[in-house]
């Protein structure tokens, strides 16, 4: 019985110690955590009265030592306790005239961390009650926009052979997006859960390249159509670009010349619009959409396709291997590319200007508008010719030039909220505020009385998909395309040594608070271009833009 006794006790003890053992990663995530929200709630920290970074990088040494909870909750304690008294001015009284948004904001993981003692939750939960109500030390916001911008920040690289100095730079950008990306909640993967991943792949990367490539990724897991990650090349001698000589879209996992862009080279290769590419260097394009998700950020699928097509059609080789699908067979081109700057640079941006008509006059009385070429001082021109013609069609495929106002008051007959916004809070880490929002137009007897006609697609992002928005408060518009960027409103751009990067600033909303975040602007009717009608030389959207105008359907 004593034997049995002993034995219980012996796995009982073993059991309680193997629970109290910790990951590193587990205690790196954690710290992570409890380092930004000190730097942004703490009074001392939040004010710029420490060098916050420097404490990161003499506190994860003795945070690796740490083998168990309660060991490791000692130190982030010790630490809290070695930044000095708190001045309790709790309860924080919240201004009548603001209205939070909530959705982006958690610290439940104060008290749920396993990792945690008690003892340092309650002082966690101390500090959000009694947090920093003064000029923030590493943030502000941009002045009338309201979106984030960073201040006091290190720009420099990580040391890549040090696993603390780039832990530091990972624990900063998690953090940025953790308290002031407004679109945080809708991200397909939890943010907490990209960290994790994230950790031990930072850990492993030992050059530049590695680094900045697992940046990348943790980056492109926000799923935002305006976020870019632009790294700096290592090499002394940046590789130069070369350029497929057209423009595609992708379609049902097939590569479709849309555009030429250097007239002679497409000749000279027997590329015309409609041709279709399968495979690049042995890849085929459905390979290359697999293996590009973790490096391209995007709010939606038809963005993230229309974003890959810029990859698919560059290269760092002089030669490259493509395959067509021509006449119903395959053939298999050594094509050589070119460099935008070099001989053929002429060729490439002759293409790329020709720009169509700012506005015009189709068949049956029907107006047509290029928003993406029309400026300001167009508008009266086109109102003009225009005002008296049934229907008009803002073609919005594109990105416009400011002219929404000028249009809306034309087409409103009277003043109309279109959109509402949500700006960070940072008296409050986390929280949004939602503000009171945009409106357009004036009492306008004279106002366009026939149909509104808006064509959108993926390539509607922000100020077009804004505009559009804008464009809907005629009561007369309707909207014909696909979806949109689904990435809305101004951006907040960050400039490091080793990258360039940038995400949605604020969150932008109709004014019933309907989302327009990785949605984008729903049609009222949906029409997606097909291979067949591209090579027939069709604009299928426009085509029925044109039927809606002479039926109603």
């Amino acid at each position: 019985m004593k034997k049995i006794t002993l034995i219980s006790l012996l796995v009982f003890c073993q059991t309680i110690f193997s629970a109290s053992k910790i990951t590193e990663t587990e205690k790196l995530a954690a710290t992570c955590k409890v380092w930004g929200f000190l730097k942004y709630y703490h009074p001392k920290v939040a004010g710029g009265g420490v060098d916050w970074d420097k404490q990161l990088l003499e506190k994860l040494p003795e945070i690796e030592k740490a083998q168990t909870q309660e060991a490791f909750s000692l130190i982030l304690e010790n630490w809290i306790d070695d930044l000095g008294p708190i001045k309790e001015i709790a309860p924080i009284a919240i201004p009548k005239d603001v209205e939070y948004f909530d959705k982006n904001f958690d610290l439940s993981w104060i008290k749920s961390n396993k990792l945690f003692s008690k003892k340092l939750s309650n002082k966690l939960k101390f500090i959000e009650n009694n947090r920093f109500l003064g000029e923030q030390f590493y943030v502000g916001t941009a002045e009338n926009a309201g979106n984030i911008s960073l201040k006091n920040e290190s720009y420099k690289h990580p040391d890549f052979t040090n696993k603390n100095s780039k832990l530091r730079m990972i624990f900063m950008y998690w953090n940025l997006i953790e308290y002031f990306f407004p679109d945080k909640y809708l991200m397909g993967q939890k943010w907490d859960t990209t960290l994790e991943k994230a950790i031990p792949l930072v850990i492993q990367s030992d050059n530049q390249d590695d680094f900045y490539l697992t940046m990348k990724k943790l980056v492109s897991r926000i799923d935002d159509s305006h976020t870019e990650f632009f790294i700096y090349s290592s090499s002394k001698t940046s590789k130069i670009k070369r350029y497929f000589p057209a423009h595609g879209k992708i379609i049902d996992d097939k590569l479709v010349v849309t555009e030429i862009l250097g007239d002679s080279l497409a000749q000279a290769d027997d590329i015309k619009i409609g041709d279709i590419v399968t495979k690049i260097n042995d890849k085929t394009i459905k390979e290359i959409i697999l293996e590009n998700r973790d490096l391209i950020c995007a709010s939606n699928e038809p963005k993230y396709l229309e974003k890959l097509v810029n990859t698919i059609l560059l290269s760092n080789s002089d030669t490259v291997k493509v395959e067509f699908f021509k006449n119903g067979k395959y053939i298999t081109k050594e094509m050589t590319w070119f460099n935008y700057h070099d001989s053929h640079r002429n060729e490439f941006k002759k293409g790329a200007q020709k720009k169509p008509e700012k506005f015009k006059l189709l068949d049956h009385n029907i107006g047509y508008v290029n928003m993406g070429v029309i400026k300001p001082k167009h508008i009266p021109d086109m109102i003009a010719v225009l005002k008296s013609t049934k229907a008009i069609v803002f073609d919005m495929r594109n990105y416009p030039n400011g002219t929404f106002k000028e249009i809306a008051e034309f087409i409103n007959p009277q003043e109309k909220k279109f959109a509402i916004y949500t700006h960070p809070d940072l008296s409050y880490p986390g929280k949004f505020k939602w503000s009171s929002g945009t409106t357009i137009g004036f009492d306008n007897k004279d106002y366009y009385k026939g149909k509104v006609i808006v064509l959108l697609n993926e390539k509607s992002q922000s100020q077009a998909e804004w505009t559009a928005m804008c464009f809907q408060t005629s009561g007369h518009t309707t909207i014909i395309g696909s979806q949109t960027a689904g990435a809305d409103g101004n951006v907040s751009e960050f400039d490091f040594e080793g990258f360039h990067t940038l995400f949605s600033g604020i969150g932008v909303f109709y004014p019933d608070k309907r989302e327009t975040q990785r949605i984008g602007i729903v049609p009222d009717i949906e029409v997606k271009p097909t291979i067949q009608g591209i090579q027939e030389g069709k604009d299928e959207v426009l085509d029925r833009a044109l039927t809606f105008i002479e039926t109603g359907k």
